[in-house]
This record gives C-alpha cells, structure tokens and sequence, in this order.
C-alpha cells in the first residue's frame, strides 16, 4: 500500500493524528477546507468521530484506508475530519441534524455540508458495501454529489429547513413551574418506573452507568428519607461493581454495558465516566458505610493515577476499546490462562468460581471477568470464610493484573481536555479529604495548578492541551467544571488561592456564555468563531451540560462570597428547565442536584483552629465534616489570625475557642453556638 501522509499529521488530537497517512485528503475544522469547497464548487464531507471509538476504527480501515473509496472522496468532496472531544460545538450542531434527518445518532458521524456549513444529509457509520440495509457507503458518496451537481436549489433549501427547525428547538421558553420540591419527587417518580429491578440501572440494553441520575436519586433519599430510593441506587452501584463494566483487575469502568445485566461491556475507558463514577461510589459508601464502594472508588481513582496521569499535572482522556485491531482483547481470559497465571490451585479455583469463570464463555469464546454470585455464596460453596476468599481473590488479582500488563495495550488518547478534568479534579479533592488520602489531594493540587497555568492563554482557558501545546478556547463547560472542581480543591486545602481562581473563571464565564436578552447560557463564548447555529446544550448526557454545572458552581459561589448576583443568575438559567426537569428526569440530573441544593437547606461549615501546627489538631473536626454525605454544604476554613478570610463572609469574626479547633455550623451566614466537640459537630450536621 502506498504510504501517504496529509494535513492531520500537523494536529495535536491523537484522534486526528490516526488518520494523517489515509489515502484521503482530510482537513482540520478551518477555513482552508471551507475556502477550497466554495473555489471547486463542492460539497464538504464531515467526518466526526473519537479515538476509543470502536467503529470509527472500522469505518477508517474499511473505507479510510481504501484506495478506490477514499479516490472517490477526494473526487467528489472536500473532507474534514473532527474530533468531537476537542469539538463538542461542531459535534453538537451536526449531531442534532442528524438526529433530525434519520432519528438516532451516533459515531462515526458523516454529514454533507454546503460551503456555508449548512446540512443536508448525513448519517453514523456506512458500510463499504451494501450490508444489513445500510447503503454502501461508495453508493452514497455518489448519489450525494450527484444531488449536489444537479438539484443545488432543492439541497440548499432543505438545509435551511433544517437549520431553522434546530434554531426553534433552541429556543425555550419561561417555564411556569416555581421551583420546589414537587419537581424533585415528580423526577424520583420518573426515574423509578424506568428502574430495572433485576439488575439495577435504567432500562434494559444497552445501559449506560448515568451517574447524574444516581447522584440525585442519593440526594433525594438524602431530603426524604425514602428508603426506595436508596435501594435503587444500591442495586445499581452493586450490579455496575460486579460487572463487567467494571475492571475487576485494574479498576475503573467501561464506558457502558451492551446487555442488561452489566456483564459485556463496550471496552473503550472514558475519564468523564472513571471521575464521575469515583464521585458517586464515595458519596455511595458516605451514604452507606458500604465497604465495596469504598475499595471501588479507591481502585478506580489509583487506576487514573496509573496509568491515565500526566507527570505535569492533567489526566489523559481515553483508552481505547480495542488491542491488536480486536475489540476487548486486552480484558478477557480463557480458564488455561488462569491457571497457568495462578500456580496454587485454591487460588486459580477461587478465581475462577469468583469471576464467573466456571460458568463458560461469555465473550465471543473468552471470558469478562464478572462477579455473578455474592461473594459469601462463593465462600460457602468452596468451603473458606469469605476473609479466606477476599484474601485469594486479592493474590489473583494481583497476579492476573501483572500478567495483563505484558500484553499489548489498548491505545491511549493522551490529549488533556479542561472540562472532564475539572470533574477528575474534584473527585480527587473530595476522596483525598473524605479518605485521609494526602496522594488524592496532592493530585488534586496537581490538576489545579495545571489547568490553571498550562491551559491558560492571557486568562482565557483553553479546551485542549497535548505535548506542551494547548489550544482551542474553552466551552462553558470547561469554565463550569474547572470552575467547579476549584470550589472543590478550596473545601479541601482551604488553600483561597483555588476560590480566588474559581470567581475569576466565573466573572468570565458570565461575561463569554451568558446572553442577556434570551436569559440562557450558550455553550461557545462571544469570541468565538460563528458557526451555522450558535450551540446551546440543554441536556445532561454522558457528561453534565455546561449550563447545569454552571448553576450548581454559581450557587457554591454565591454560598461562599455572599455574592447575590451569582445566585440570581443561576436561578435565570435554572427556571426554565422546570418543566424538563419534572417531565425527562434522566436528561437533567446535573440540574436536579443544583435543585436540591437551591431548596437546601445548605449547611454552611466555619472551621477554625489555632495558629500554632499545621492544622492537623482539626483531623477530627475535618473528619465529622467529610466523612459523612451531606451534599448540600459549603465549607471554608482558616487558622486564626491568617489571611484569606477577606469577601468571605462565612469566616468573618470566626475564631478558635479557647484555643481548640472550632467548627460555626450556619444558615445564610447565621450560625449556631460554636463548638469544639467533633461528635457533637457530627450530631448538628446529621440534623441539618
């Protein structure tokens, strides 16, 4: 095959960077392609994708990396290859037409774009020829161009049609609801008729883990004391910890499960899921003193220390679903490779009756390692305690995990998105505190200075940074989850320099994403580059909507300056989603919890100590703090005498008594007695 090499090889995204030696002649998102569209008089040919995408990987070795079929795509089409994760707007607006034209979507995306940047057909992946009722994909390179050539008039209009239509699906109005607490249960009812008794979750297949939802679900039990709720989230964090979703030898989670059951799962690991994940099974093991939550999300934070940190600072983006070109090679076992691994025979007959090895294969003649029976019933049928049995499983795991790791890798995307890690950062804060675990709170430190310097650019955040090299201005939701996850790493250190940050990023924020006359946050700031619409994301998906994680920060800021102005801001935004929000629960969970928090009531938590030491006298207050759930808090902290209480209205007159740790329990900034007594510290915050 001839070797070729084209303009993706300048790029920085490893996604674009798999394509730079097609045979097609890609160019980045940028105006060089729009130029050459419009001078040839040609359609544009859009190719959106991701790295860990298991079919966009078939899609490029089947057509791609085809001599006649990518022939046939230079001929007819100027192609733009993109990679939705550096692209979230490009992506978002294609998407949604799309959806609009064929009613799913999906990756890879094709779309068929005018000059201008208007769609007028498109659809997910096409199969080289003719398969399963998909029209081969030459067939349809065809048909377009000749649509292109002899019927312009009728494809320009259709795509103005459409861009209309997604124009008016923008637009939301006022919604009549207030906002109380009727919407939160009119969403636990929503939520629980689509709750699967049998195995947990959401529906039946695929599943995703929808950690947003179970996020509120906890909140909501939280507020209720309804015991179904907390049910339905322990079924669901205990079938996705015993499936195959989960990583039973390396830790973290799968991106979702192609059964009901959590058992299979689709291979590729996403960081937006891994922190998400973290964040939910340690408010999990808060909510429950469930011991299993506890070492799920310990071994899925250490899993992104491994092997998904860079040594600056950020955390990579994904690992692929594939090694060696098959999907899931890297992950499955046969019960010969088990027992060749595990030389004791109780060990390898523990392992393999533990992980559902024993039942046969479940995986394309291999086996996903998977937890199908509770680990008790496993105990009593080899005849050893469970100690016995966690003690063997964990010998195994390790073994099997050091034989994995001789195998080839799935492939790594090592760019660093701002967005997912300020929800990597704020998992870390959070465990590192809640745990006692100063190396989580190290590399939360860690993130917030690299976010906060290395993707940096005169003040403005960028989105995207590899090899030293960061580009591409921030969405809203990198401001909102970085911002976020610095309120975090503040409630952590009590280091003011992050809350300092966090406002600086917010004032931003406000000033690039917030439109005045249509009262919304927009998704692309004001200096951004126009595109065909301007993108507004309402729905929590995969990862939470910029504007949902923007209400939720604004209203912890607003807790920690007395700054009225961001809660008033956050409640414009937050009002029109009440009508959503009590109809489609399961697209609005980020905005549900910034609900509960508004209805509160929030604990506001003072906590001061002497000057003398480093603070660790307060371990024990810091303990009754964050080591219970209490979702709905804010806490600040300062030695006495120190600077950093300046704007902070929660700390203003606070003072250690008689030269103890003291901790101001308050509501709106009015505070009960003061006390130096953690259990009685523990006993106010389990009332709040």
């Amino acid at each position: 095959m001839t070797e070729h090499t084209n303009r993706l090889s300048r790029e920085t995204s490893p996604y674009l960077l798999q394509h730079a030696h097609n045979p097609v002649d890609w160019y980045p998102w940028g105006p060089e392609a729009v130029e050459r569209a419009r001078r040839e008089d040609k359609a544009i040919l859009l190719s959106v994708g991701y790295s860990a995408c298991h079919w966009c990987h078939v899609m490029e070795r089947e057509s791609f990396e085809d001599e006649p079929i990518a022939g046939l795509m230079n001929e007819l089409f100027v192609n733009i290859k993109v990679d939705r994760e550096e692209r979230p707007d490009v992506d978002q607006i294609y998407m949604q037409a799309v959806q609009s034209m064929t009613g799913h979507g999906g990756w890879p995306m094709t779309v068929f774009l005018t000059p201008d940047g208007l769609p007028f057909y498109g659809g997910t992946y096409f199969p080289p020829e003719d398969r399963h009722g998909m029209p081969a994909f030459p067939r349809v390179l065809q048909g377009v161009a000749e649509a292109y050539r002899s019927r312009r008039g009728e494809v320009v209009a259709a795509g103005e049609q459409l861009l209309e239509q997604m124009r008016q699906g923008e637009r939301l109005r006022q919604s009549a609801s207030l906002l109380t607490g009727e919407i939160l249960l009119a969403a636990y009812q929503g939520v629980s008729r689509d709750f699967d008794e049998r195995a947990g979750g959401l529906g039946q297949a695929p599943k995703f883990p929808q950690p947003m939802i179970w996020e509120f679900m906890l909140r909501f039990w939280r507020r209720t004391r309804n015991p179904l709720a907390l049910d339905m989230v322990r079924r669901t964090l205990t079938g996705m910890a015993r499936g195959g979703m989960y990583d039973q030898l390396g830790g973290g989670f799968h991106r979702y499960s192609v059964d009901a059951r959590w058992l299979v799962p689709h291979f590729e690991k996403m960081l937006y899921d891994n922190a998400q994940l973290a964040s939910l099974y340690l408010h999990g093991w808060l909510a429950t003193g469930e011991p299993e939550y506890r070492r799920v999300t310990e071994e899925t934070l250490d899993y992104l220390l491994r092997e998904m940190a860079h040594p600056a600072g950020g955390f990579f983006s994904a690992q692929d679903a594939d090694s060696e070109g098959v999907e899931g090679k890297f992950f499955v076992w046969t019960p010969e490779e088990i027992r060749a691994a595990l030389s004791d025979s109780e060990t390898a007959r523990a392992a393999l009756a533990h992980w559902g090895v024993d039942d046969g294969p479940n995986f394309e003649g291999d086996s996903i390692l998977f937890v199908p029976r509770d680990p008790a019933e496993v105990a009593a049928a080899l005849g050893v305690s469970p100690d016995r049995l966690a003690r063997l499983i964990g010998q195994a795991r390790k073994a099997l995990y050091e034989i994995r790791e001789r195998r080839v890798h799935p492939g790594l995307d090592d760019k660093v998105l701002a967005s997912w890690n300020g929800l990597t950062m704020a998992a870390f804060a959070e465990a590192g505190r809640a745990f006692g675990r100063p190396d989580y709170l190290a590399a939360a430190v860690r993130s917030a200075e690299f976010l906060t310097t290395a993707m940096m650019d005169g003040g403005r955040l960028l989105r995207s940074w590899k090899d030293g090299e960061a580009r591409i201005r921030g969405y809203l939701e990198d401001y909102a989850m970085v911002g976020f996850g610095l309120v975090a790493v503040y409630e952590a250190t009590f280091d003011r320099r992050w809350l300092d940050e966090s406002r600086r990023l917010a004032e931003a924020a406000l000033a690039l994403f917030w439109d005045e006359e249509r009262e919304a946050f927009f998704d692309t700031g004001t200096d951004h580059e126009a595109l065909v619409v301007r993108p507004r994301n309402l729905f929590d998906n995969a990862v939470p909507s910029g504007a949902s994680v923007a209400i939720d920060w604004l209203l912890r800021l607003a807790a920690h300056f007395g700054e009225e102005r961001y809660e008033r801001q956050a409640l414009r935004a937050l009002r029109p989603m009440a009508d959503l929000m009590t109809r489609s629960a399961t697209g609005f969970g980020r905005y549900l919890s910034a609900l509960d928090f508004h209805l509160g009531p929030v604990a506001e938590i003072a906590l001061c100590w002497p000057p003398a030491g480093d603070g660790s006298a307060a371990a024990p207050m810091l303990e009754a703090v964050f080591g219970r759930y209490l979702p709905n808090r804010v806490v600040a902290g300062v030695a006495d005498g120190a600077a950093g209480i300046e704007g902070l209205p929660l700390l203003a007159g606070r003072r250690a008594v008689d030269g103890r740790p003291t901790a101001y329990v308050c509501r709106r900034y009015v505070c009960e007695t003061p006390t130096t007594d953690p259990a009685d510290l523990a006993r106010r915050l389990d009332d709040a």
